[in-house]
């Protein structure tokens, strides 16, 4: 997506605030998906917040994207009043605000969406894992996250991204575009061609376990990477959750993966030197210890089954998407340069050909808290 001109930024900034006439706006995140702005209004009685224009290439119904994220945040907001945390911790969740027609979204003169967000103070995040402490912080977050939500009934959702963690669509939507594909090969391409190949199979584990009654459908987060987790400046401790466009029916596992594949790779994910990318088994058992003191309470003997091909296939399906993406002409993921996508997607089957390497080890940490 082009970028706004700073005029009209302010003018749409506008729309959220009582008077926003000497705003300052900057380019905030590294998001792969949406336009991200941090806005500071000039009244010095209004508070920082986020400004973002959805991609709506990828969010079809952006409505329904703000109306799930409304329940999701009322729901966790009304938890959080009951909830006893140990001392000098605090929870917070991003709150929807509304613009000045008492809507929660804004459509722009050339058609673009747009929405603000509150900006949660004294908290940042983080690309890669900082230590183990961090891990298992971040393993808080998911959890608590899943925790203040495993009572909201999955009907007061809509779905929002048919089809999105759902591996085999995704193989399917690959299997099409290599029909079609009429790109030079390489010898990166060659082998992502053959990894995906050797592992077809493994993209019906979690469906099949689904459509087998073993797990079930609750509300999941949808992208919980590390950067996605807000931690206090002051106490290093998980503050909350954000991003929450992706939050829909889902399988928790989907999550718990993504949240592994993400945080146990200390070389992050936009790296070059894609061979050196390694699962840390130590930084896995750090968020399973944080994620599972906030879990135990809703997961089943079953769904502890199911943890490692959780991270195994979320890896792989990742590195699907990206590499199809790539294929495609980077039209879904933010590409910076040529090749980019096809660069993320060798880091993802390397990283899951490590995750492979060291399965029974992962198997063990997760014995270790079932």
């Amino acid at each position: 997506m082009n970028n706004k001109a700073p005029d009209d930024l302010i003018d749409i900034a506008g729309r959220f605030t009582t008077t926003c006439a000497a705003a300052f706006i900057q380019p905030f995140g590294s998001g792969n998906i949406n336009d991200t702005f941090l806005v500071t209004p000039g009244s010095g009685n209004e508070r920082k917040f986020v400004l973002q224009r959805l991609n709506t290439h990828v969010f079809k119904s952006p409505e329904l994207v703000m109306q799930n994220m409304r329940t999701v945040t009322e729901h966790i907001e009304a938890r959080l009043r009951n909830v006893s945390l140990e001392t000098g911790r605090r929870l917070e969740t991003p709150r929807v605000l509304m613009d000045r027609d008492g809507r929660d979204w804004f459509i722009d003169s050339q058609g673009s969406f747009w929405r603000a967000i509150s900006f949660i103070e004294s908290a940042e995040t983080f690309d890669t894992i900082q230590s183990s402490a961090h891990a298992e912080e971040v393993g808080f977050a998911l959890g608590m996250f899943h925790n203040l939500v495993s009572d909201l009934a999955t009907s007061t959702l809509s779905d929002t991204l048919e089809g999105f963690h759902i591996t085999p669509l995704y193989l399917l939507h690959y299997d099409d575009v290599i029909r079609r594909m009429q790109s030079k090969r390489s010898p990166e391409m060659d082998y992502c061609l053959q990894f995906i190949g050797k592992r077809r199979a493994l993209a019906h584990a979690l469906e099949n376990a689904t459509a087998d009654g073993k797990i079930r459908m609750r509300t999941m987060h949808g992208d919980p990477k590390i950067n996605n987790v807000l931690i206090d400046t002051a106490t290093r401790q998980a503050v909350g959750m954000i991003d929450l466009d992706t939050v829909k029916p889902g399988l928790v596992h989907y999550d718990i993966g993504d949240c592994l594949r993400s945080a146990c790779n200390p070389m992050g994910e936009e790296v070059g030197q894609w061979e050196s990318v390694s699962f840390e088994p130590d930084l896995c058992r750090a968020i399973l210890r944080g994620y599972l003191a906030q879990a135990r309470s809703f997961l089943s003997a079953a769904d502890y089954e199911y943890l490692f091909d959780s991270v195994r296939l979320i890896t792989f399906e990742l590195g699907l998407r990206f590499f199809t993406d790539h294929l495609e002409g980077d039209i879904y993921f933010k590409a910076r340069y040529e090749g980019h996508n096809l660069l993320r997607a060798l880091v993802q089957f390397r990283l899951a050909e490590s995750i492979e390497s060291q399965e029974a080890a992962i198997r063990a940490i997760i014995r270790e808290f079932g």
